[in-house]
């Protein structure tokens, strides 16, 4: 069984490390959800996703009381998530604002940037900056203002930088997977500001190939 690195736990919640290629939950397959339950023997109940292909810090509600509370926190954007990323090719502003307007295939379970809104297209905007650039490649901290299918992945790439190792999005690099980790979420919770964070094998292509880790004691 695939054991998950549990960050911090209570009766409430608990933050771990989603492994790289484990789903945060779906039907009939090993998931976050259910290795969870294993590990813990406790009841755990999902309030937020993270793409198969993405590692990194995710919250788990352990009672229904508290996925609701969380789940709220979320819906009224009060539940921070911060990301790194390894765009191919280096954004000309150094930090800035990405918005756009994104409609998700569902059948191909792809999103595409469109000009014109219309049914299923939705507003996506986050912000970005540029931490470190090594080998015509980005290390970039992304906070995200909303939550939309694949809007990382999709926005970068609709401006011809796409995610190391994503080819479904047109990476033509194929030495890694995706090249996207959740790297810090932060909520309030019983009055008190609280916040988890985590960081990808920078011992692996491409995130060995900068050398800002030091600055986070790596």
């Amino acid at each position: 069984m695939t054991m998950i690195e549990i960050l911090f736990e209570n009766e409430d919640f608990l933050a771990c490390i989603k492994p790289v290629g484990v789903p945060s939950q779906c039907d009939g397959a090993e998931d976050a959800v259910k290795l969870l339950k294993e590990q813990t023997g406790d009841e755990i109940y999902p309030v937020h996703r993270l793409d198969t292909a993405v590692g990194g810090t995710m919250i788990f509600a352990k009672n229904k009381k508290t996925a609701a509370y969380l789940s709220k926190e979320i819906a009224e954007k009060r539940f921070a998530k911060a990301y790194f990323a390894v765009t191919e090719g280096v954004p000309e502003e150094k930090e800035g604002r990405l918005e756009d307007l994104l409609f998700k295939d569902k059948r191909n379970n792809k999103s595409y940037v469109v000009k014109r809104e219309r049914k299923g297209v939705r507003r996506a905007s986050l912000d970005y900056r540029v931490l470190d650039e090594a080998d015509g490649k980005a290390l970039v901290c992304v906070m995200l203002n909303t939550g939309r299918s694949h809007q990382i992945r999709v926005q970068f790439a609709s401006r011809k930088m796409p995610l190391a190792g994503d080819g479904k999005y047109g990476s033509r690099d194929n030495g890694c997977e995706v090249a996207l980790w959740s790297h810090k979420v932060e909520f309030e919770f019983d009055g008190k500001s609280v916040s988890f964070k985590s960081i990808p094998n920078i011992g692996e292509y491409p995130w060995n190939l900068f050398k800002i880790w030091r600055k986070y004691g790596c």
